[in-house]
């Protein structure tokens, strides 16, 4: 797609993906239509609350490709599916254990972390959701009702490299978009930034080992690094380092030339609520930093946000760099194949995929 096809809304849009954090109704449905007709989002994320079922979430799903057709760039749809306490498949498929406990059962014969990538793959794709908020390529130094905890794969940084990627790369293999997390590594505090803003006192020296599996996904070429929100001493200053402009430049753009999307952590969690909103618009902060997509709960209140980052960019000040971050997400959009052809309910396929399922619980027992 040529990019001058897009208007300047259209383009600030793509760098958006938005969160549906609205209970299932007629007022999600037009969420839905805001999202994509007002703010042109380039992605939308879906949580459990936007349906219980199998069928409700392909109607869902229908519905926003059927609104996304009326666009001239289809939608990313996502999802934040890991498998044990962060799972957002509907009740008709069976949860497969956290990534700790797959890693912990794992071995030469009988790999469950590739298999559980893979059915996780086989299930996105059949739902039609193109990209998932996962794998954790944190390390393990907390109990697993910790923050990260059980959600990591390993306390040992050679098992979480070996094992994060594997997944990474299975979802690959079914046209499903994997974002790793939290760069440059959440393992590295028992802060949680749900609820406050984490402050990891270590040097960027120190974190060299949380920094091995992100260093390993570059390699391999994931297409996408989710930024944490932590606030680094000596490197980001007062913001967290997903709001850092020093930060993205100095380490995912300069050190490790990487070319795939760097997106925010949702800049709706307290941990940017409370420290930083109403001093500033963090969706401005976000793109200024060199974030290609903000994630982003909707609140029915980004409006004045929108204008504000449009008139700046209206300037002349930031057009250049906001046609480089389409570019990169136009070109992942057709990598992985983000389309508007709407889905069936395939109540055979669930059952195949549970059966599957059943047995690599039954091997983590």
């Amino acid at each position: 797609m040529d990019i001058k096809s897009l208007s300047l809304e259209e383009r600030i849009g793509q760098a958006l993906i938005i969160g549906l954090d609205v209970q299932a109704g007629q007022k999600m449905y037009e969420t839905i239509d805001t999202i994509i007709d007002k703010y042109k989002a380039g992605g939308i994320c879906l949580y459990r609350k936007n349906y219980n079922t199998y069928e409700e979430l392909v109607k869902v799903i229908n519905y926003i490709k059927e609104k996304s057709s009326e666009q001239k760039v289809p939608i990313i749809i996502s999802l934040d599916q890991e498998g044990g306490r962060v799972n957002r498949l509907p009740n008709d498929f069976l949860n497969l254990p956290s990534a700790n406990k797959l890693a912990k059962y794992s071995n030469e014969q009988e790999d469950l972390v590739k298999e559980a990538g893979e059915l996780t793959g086989k299930i996105l794709k059949k739902l039609g959701i193109d990209m998932d908020f996962a794998p954790v390529l944190d390390i393990k130094r907390f109990p697993d009702n910790h923050a990260i905890g059980d959600r990591a794969f390993s306390e040992n940084v050679d098992d979480v490299c070996k094992y994060g990627i594997e997944y990474a790369l299975e979802l690959q293999t079914q046209d499903v978009m994997p974002v790793v997390k939290h760069f440059p590594g959440h393992g590295a505090t028992n802060q949680d930034t749900h609820f406050t803003l984490p402050k990891i006192k270590c040097t960027m020296e120190e974190l060299k080992e949380d920094l091995k599996p992100f260093e390993k996904a570059i390699d391999n070429k994931i297409p996408a690094i989710l930024v944490g929100h932590l606030v680094i001493k000596k490197e980001t200053g007062k913001l967290p380092a997903s709001l850092s402009k020093r930060f993205i430049t100095k380490y995912k753009k300069k050190k490790y030339h990487y070319n795939g999307l760097i997106i925010t952590d949702d800049i709706r969690m307290k941990a940017i609520r409370f420290y930083f909103i109403g001093k500033f618009n963090p969706i401005k902060i976000a793109f200024d930093a060199g974030n290609d997509m903000i994630m982003l709960k909707y609140l029915g209140n980004e409006e004045k946000w929108m204008k504000n980052i449009e008139e700046e960019i209206r300037s002349g000040i930031m057009l250049g760099r906001l046609d480089r971050k389409v570019r990169r997400i136009l070109k992942a959009k057709e990598e992985y194949k983000v389309s508007t052809d709407k889905i069936e309910v395939d109540n055979e396929f669930v059952e195949e995929v549970n059966n599957k399922i059943k047995i690599i619980r039954e091997k983590c027992k």
